[in-house]
């Protein structure tokens, strides 16, 4: 007789308070990466060049020069990386494909580059894990940046073109599809700040790009519904509640501008088929050239909607549509100096549900923290990220208790991985990535996870 003890749970590490609707059995965990971020294999197999490709090897655009050429490997380490999650025992996989590995120039199919993602649904379905499929999360084939990327309109149709193509070779394995992860971060950072690829810096092209990524969204869903009807369609949107540094007039209004630029120019078009008259006033002078019927293909009802959100923003005014950030110094913060609200996601969901009358089901499809994980005797006890999972399931509870329909919760991300401009010095994996050896080490947050989850299943 084996009188080991078993292994203490973690489970309480992370887990959503008892009686939380998050244990019942059709909600939906699962942890996300993206293509740049993780795939590698850069010039394999016939991928094109990207935006990030281009912009990782302009000098003092990534920090330390890094690009994602390898990454984490996952094009040669695929089935590894299945079996991680499917000990981890999540219930869904939310990832990106890449544009330019799929299609050639002139827009045909790349075999080679498509039999990737064949091969990584099988493995997924092998292992009894629901594929959340995101068709844009911003690598741009640098051969259509060549002719103005998201500032040409032309653009749109042929994002349209790529989403057709996809969903009819893969629509059938694929769970639920993700037209744009983010159009904010691919539309502001992209072309209105020049943080990220392609590195424009102008507000007038960020609107006008915004309107393409959504133009193209809107393009894209016929395609998809008809090609994988039992499919889930929607978008993701980053969102971050802004709250006023002092209860003033002023300080109110900074916080509703940031809420317009932040959230509600992204959702606005998509839930009410209109751009928010106060974007102009934070912007004056940089509306988009929006032509008849653009709008009523940018608000075709979606069957999902998913939410990013990482922390808020605390805003005071600066004079008359001027706004600041506020960062209050000792709070806590992520190694990306993000302030750990978790009673922000409560409020913003809320908010979200009483601004929208037709808002449709929400998905947590990004929530995590970057830390300074290290590993130590074999091990990387990542304190903080098991906190601030525990306590960000905890506010999504109470807004569920609330009334709001979440149907499901994707942590970011599955592992350490090249994050954009920051190059691989921000972590925010689950699974712990030696970049130079890519040995995987599972951090005690991912360990905590999957006991929570292997006793929901027991359970």
């Amino acid at each position: 007789m084996d009188l080991t003890p078993p292994p203490a749970s973690l489970a309480d590490l992370v887990a959503p308070p008892a009686g939380s609707r998050m244990h019942r059995r059709d909600f939906i965990f699962g942890a996300g990466t993206s293509s740049y971020q993780i795939e590698g294999a850069a010039q394999e197999d016939g991928r094109l060049e990207s935006i990030w490709d281009r912009f990782c090897a302009t000098p003092g655009k990534v920090l330390r020069g890094e690009n994602g050429a390898v990454a984490c490997d996952h094009y040669h380490r695929l089935q590894e990386d299945l079996d991680i999650l499917a000990g981890l025992g999540v219930d869904a996989y939310r990832f990106s494909i890449a544009w330019p590995r799929v299609m050639d120039e002139a827009g045909r199919p790349n075999t080679r580059g498509i039999d990737f993602y064949k091969r990584l649904l099988d493995g997924l379905a092998e292992r009894g894990i629901r594929a959340f499929a995101t068709l844009y999360h911003w690598d741009l084939p640098q051969h259509l940046q060549d002719r103005g990327g998201w500032l040409n309109r032309e653009t749109a149709w042929r994002f349209a073109d790529y989403a057709d193509l996809m969903s009819r070779e893969l629509g059938g394995r694929v769970a639920a599809w993700t037209t744009h992860n983010e159009p904010w971060c691919s539309a502001y950072l992209g072309y209105g700040d020049g943080h990220h690829a392609p590195g424009l810096a102008n507000p007038r092209w960020a609107a006008q790009a915004m309107h393409h990524l959504l133009l193209g969204h809107g393009l894209a869903l016929p395609a998809l519904r008809a090609n994988a009807p039992q499919a889930q369609h929607g978008i993701v949107a980053n969102c971050a509640p802004g709250y006023a540094e002092h209860d003033t007039p002023a300080d109110r209004d900074a916080a509703h501008l940031f809420e317009i630029y932040q959230n509600r120019w992204v959702l606005d078009p998509l839930l009410k088929g209109e751009y928010p008259a106060d974007l102009w006033r934070y912007w004056k002078g940089c509306e988009p050239l929006v032509l008849p019927g653009d709008m009523e293909l940018i608000r075709q009802p979606i069957d999902y909607l998913g939410i990013n959100f990482y922390s808020r923003a605390v805003l005071a005014s600066q004079g008359p549509d001027t706004i600041a950030w506020v960062r209050h110094p000792e709070v806590e913060r992520t190694t990306m100096d993000w302030e750990v609200y978790p009673q922000g996601l409560q409020d913003l969901f809320e908010a979200l549900k009483r601004d929208y009358a037709n808002l449709p089901p929400l998905y947590v499809t990004e929530n995590g923290m970057s830390s300074h994980d290290t590993i130590s005797g074999g091990e990387v006890d990542d304190r903080q990220r098991q906190a601030y999972i525990k306590r960000h399931f905890a506010a999504c509870s109470r807004a569920m208790d609330n009334g709001v329909d979440v149907r499901g919760y994707f942590i970011w991300s599955l592992l350490d991985n090249f994050e954009w401009a920051f190059g691989y010095e921000r972590r925010f994996g689950l699974v712990h990535v030696d970049f130079e050896t890519q040995k995987r080490t599972l951090k005690r947050s991912a360990l905590a996870y999957a006991d929570f989850l292997r006793e929901r299943a027991a359970g």
